[in-house]
């Protein structure tokens, strides 16, 4: 008996139905391997402590996830969560009465940074690598002269309960509030108007601009998101740490661009959503824990972020040449 060959819609449907599965697939085989290695993480303790390294960095892999679901790229994040871990620390200085003040303020300017980087992508038509690269050093230098290098001020009872304080041995008020950020995310890309113009901006943009969608709006829209969650971020891990510190964020700029292309979402711009990005960033938690647990070096973590974005650069160009044939 003859097979019957699949036709190219059956073929486009299937890979459609087996793509937003492969990292969650991949998720639990590196736990797997994980927990071979360290029987310990399948203690609540450790999944605690791995669920709040997530909780920060999935905040910030929301705006990263927007961003270059239109193509574009925020070099900016973390110098953004450094400038905010510092200006939390300092205007909370350990009292929860300073805490409003110290969240509107820090919020505000993480909207700031998010805005002058559309401006610059928009008005002043800079590349989105090259705009965001320029808004990195800026903010990095306004870190350094507001702190004269050195940090100070401390977190508040408040912040600290957030981000450190559990309920059912794993969970934080913090992973809660990640949770909801994430639902928010995931079903204003699939449900609203705001998602389809996300996705149509991400394919086209002179097609979507030709169709009446304000390609530049968008635009400026989804950075200052970025520079938002890069803030709210900030805000976290203050209260993670318990103080702050002189690049606090480094990590984040790396880390939420693998979390991003791990979980699926094309560098390319138009395919993939946080949904994805969800178990990328638990893979890279994970993997980065499972390096420390082996005695790999920070060095060689870095190697494992450029090789991630490296081969998923690979994987997406192959892609996008297989669709132009």
């Amino acid at each position: 008996m003859t097979s019957i060959p699949l036709t190219t819609r059956s073929r486009s449907w299937l890979r459609g139905r087996i793509r937003p599965v492969v990292p969650w697939i991949a998720l639990v085989l590196l736990y797997i391997v994980t927990v071979a290695v360290a029987p310990g993480y399948l203690g609540s303790s450790q999944l605690g402590s791995l669920l709040e390294l997530a909780t920060i960095l999935g905040v910030v892999a929301i705006g990263q996830t927007l961003v270059m679901l239109i193509g574009g790229i925020d070099l900016s994040v973390g110098a953004v969560v450094t400038l905010a871990n510092l200006m939390t620390a300092a205007l909370v200085d350990g009292k929860d009465a300073n805490l409003p003040v110290a969240i509107l303020t820090t919020v505000g300017v993480g909207v700031a940074v998010g805005l002058v980087n559309g401006a610059i992508i928009t008005i002043l038509k800079v590349p989105d690598l090259i705009a965001t690269l320029a808004t990195m050093t800026v903010v990095i230098g306004v870190g350094y002269l507001a702190t004269n290098g050195a940090p100070r001020g401390s977190s508040s009872p408040v912040l600290e309960f957030v981000m450190t304080d559990k309920f059912f041995w794993i969970f934080t008020p913090g992973s809660v509030l990640w949770f909801v950020l994430a639902a928010v995310t995931i079903v204003m890309l699939r449900r609203s108007i705001i998602g389809r113009r996300v996705y149509a901006v991400g394919l086209n943009r002179i097609a979507s601009h030709a169709s009446g969608i304000s390609v530049n709006t968008t635009i400026v829209g989804l950075y200052v998101i970025s520079g938002l969650c890069a803030s709210i971020a900030g805000i976290l891990l203050t209260g993670y740490a318990g103080s702050s510190y002189l690049g606090s964020g480094e990590t984040y700029q790396l880390a939420t661009i693998s979390a991003v292309v791990l979980g699926g979402t094309s560098i390319f711009g138009g395919y993939g959503g946080y949904g994805g990005t969800i178990a990328g960033v638990a893979i890279t938690v994970l993997l980065l824990s499972l390096l420390q647990i082996v005695g790999i070096a920070q060095a060689g973590q870095d190697i494992v972020y450029g090789a991630v974005i490296l081969l998923m650069l690979a994987v997406f160009t192959l892609r996008k040449s297989n669709r132009s044939r």
